[in-house]
């Protein structure tokens, strides 16, 4: 069995539907959850699911997500989400493994999207859970394009997904780029030490985290992007990645006119 089985083989689903059915109800009660859209998402075959990430270490966008994706699909059909390899130290890796949350390389998202399965990408990573609350509804994956790669060579179609809320559960005020340099973070691949205000703690630099506030979650699928058929047989990655983030920036503008007051929704 190759590597690339094996990660997507240890995805459990009665493990995963016993935490969608306990857990899942709570995120959608405190953060008043609202998930639009899930029927973009192709009814069979692969599909690689784009969005913007937020709220920090404490992010829901996942538990906010999958629920919904599982209430539209059932079990039966898998949705991985590809996460830092940092996460899985310890016992919490094979927990997560077991609700589908793998190990982000672009080999673990073609094997599971050859299966057939429905990969959840965030592209910006920390860097955008993390981003200032000033800069709070702006689309922006530090200039990483690989998931435009993996959609390609997978042949599957891009689903953007976007997501308003998570970057008010506390006010998020630098990433503190050059901190972590300074105390020679990049050395271990940690690009950032950001610095937040929130409860309980006050000012947190990274540690102590803040637990979020409960602030109103919207989430809204896009419709997919067919690679090939729009941007032709050899496409540029550059060109799909800007109108990539091109429709997911109006969509977020859209929920942004929507919204009334920070917090509250």
């Amino acid at each position: 069995m190759s590597d690339d089985l094996a990660e997507t083989a240890k995805w459990d689903p009665g493990f995963t539907s016993q935490i969608v059915n306990r857990v899942g109800p709570l995120i959608r009660r405190y953060f008043r959850a609202e998930v639009r859209g899930i029927d973009s998402i192709p009814d069979a075959g692969g599909a690689l699911v784009v969005s913007n990430h937020s709220g920090g270490m404490f992010t829901p966008d996942v538990l906010v997500f999958a629920p919904a994706f599982y209430e539209r699909f059932g079990f039966d059909r898998p949705v991985y989400t590809l996460a830092h390899d940092s996460v899985f130290i310890g016992p919490l890796g094979d927990l997560l493994r077991r609700a589908g949350v793998i190990e982000a390389s672009r080999d673990n998202a073609a094997g599971a999207l050859r299966d057939g399965g429905v990969v959840l990408v965030f592209p910006g990573g920390d860097y955008d859970a993390y981003r200032p609350s000033s800069t709070g509804n702006r689309i922006d994956f530090n200039g990483r394009k690989g998931y435009v790669r993996t959609a390609i060579e997978s042949g599957v179609p891009i689903v953007p997904m976007v997501s308003i809320g998570g970057q008010e559960t506390q006010i998020f005020l630098a990433r503190g780029e050059s901190i972590a340099r300074r105390v020679g973070l990049n050395r271990a691949r940690v690009e950032i030490l950001p610095i937040s205000v929130g409860l309980p703690f006050g000012l947190s630099v990274m540690f102590p985290p803040n637990l979020p506030l409960p602030s109103k979650i919207v989430t809204r699928v896009l419709d997919p992007i067919d690679v090939e058929a729009q941007f032709g047989e050899d496409p540029d990655v550059e060109a799909v990645d800007e109108h990539v983030r091109s429709v997911m920036q109006k969509a977020l503008d859209d929920l942004a006119r929507e919204r009334r007051f920070p917090v509250l929704g």
